[in-house]
């Protein structure tokens, strides 16, 4: 990890640790929505606006949204773990760039790819939460068989 990750980690560390903070130390995953949500659109205003200062500013603080959130997933997840799993999916996503002999004519044919390529994800993740569901007795959740059938559509454009 940079030293800059390093101490960021730190910061938050201290900031949800006994002596933190109380406003930090009550936040959960859902309660930042809110605030994940605002610093992305500081984030999507900075760029459309050109704006380097801000832009690294905003980056900093979706950074920080992102250790923050590792660390309140600590016994599922962390940074490291969510570090690992973006790098393979995006591995997995772009053959044609990371070792398999795949090319593509064009931008199209490569978002094309991409689909079909996150929508197999998509559908491997649903059957392994339905069988872990099953093995534990209760009812697979739907919200995977959306998910999957999300994937293949065209990605959302934001304002």
């Amino acid at each position: 990890m940079s030293k800059g990750i390093r101490k960021l980690n730190a910061v938050v560390a201290k900031l949800l640790g006994s002596k933190g903070c109380p406003w930090d130390r009550e936040q959960t995953h859902k309660s930042l929505i809110p605030y994940l949500r605002e610093e992305s659109d500081e984030l999507a205003d900075a760029l459309k606006g050109g704006r380097w200062h801000e832009i690294e500013d905003e980056l900093g603080d979706l950074l920080f949204h992102i250790l923050f959130h590792a660390r309140l997933g600590k016994r599922r997840f962390n940074f490291n773990t969510v570090a690992e799993s973006q790098a393979k999916k995006l591995m997995r996503r772009h053959p044609h760039v990371f070792g398999r002999t795949r090319s593509f004519r064009d931008a199209q044919e490569v978002l094309a790819n991409w689909r079909t390529i996150k929508a197999g994800e998509r559908a491997l993740r649903a059957k392994e939460v339905a069988d872990r569901a099953i093995r534990r007795g209760s009812a697979p959740p739907t919200r995977f068989k959306e998910g999957a059938d999300r994937a293949t559509r065209a990605p959302r454009r934001r304002r």
